[in-house]
């Protein structure tokens, strides 16, 4: 079993759940996906497409860092799926989790907006969609962190990361 802490970060429908879900099963580890982890007010004010604020992210984050701190304690490697927009956002999951991969799925607006036009049964409305691009801070050159093009189609994608984590081990 793989033991590396995975974080699959980007806009809503960059597909941090079909990328992250197929990459864990890949690994022979868990996929958690974050958005389930989101307290109930914050679903709420998505759902009526109010964007959440730093503050409202908070208790969100901190809960998805035990849940990885809780994995690595286990010594079992996890996948998570997190927009994980800005740098302070990841530096907390970091801070509470110790070394993480962050994978961040990267497009373009119009790919993205297509996407989330299409896609059914999530709280998240395509509308917010600006306010993701607005706050999101791509990751750094210091920060490490994995790049994937989604215009590749996902299975190409999860190819090149585990063939990336298993050099890595």
């Amino acid at each position: 079993m793989h033991s590396g802490l995975y974080v699959v970060m980007g806009v809503a429908g960059s597909g941090k759940s079909t990328i992250g879900a197929a990459f864990a099963r890949a690994l022979k580890v868990p996929f958690v996906e974050g958005d389930a982890y989101h307290p109930p007010e914050n679903v709420q004010r998505m759902s009526l497409g109010i964007p959440l604020t730093d503050a409202d992210r908070q208790p969100w984050l901190l809960a998805l860092g035990a849940r990885l701190r809780e994995a690595r304690a286990a010594g079992s490697g996890l996948v998570l799926s997190c927009s994980a927009l800005k740098r302070s956002y990841r530096d907390i999951l970091r801070a509470e989790a110790g070394h993480l991969q962050f994978i961040f799925l990267k497009g373009d607006r119009p790919l993205i907006a297509e996407r989330l036009a299409g896609r059914r049964g999530h709280f998240m409305p395509a509308s917010l969609l600006e306010s993701q691009f607005a706050a999101l801070e791509e990751p750094e050159p210091g920060e490490h962190a994995w790049i994937a093009d989604v215009t590749q189609p996902p299975a190409v994608i999860v190819a090149a990361l585990v063939s990336r984590a298993s050099h890595d081990d």
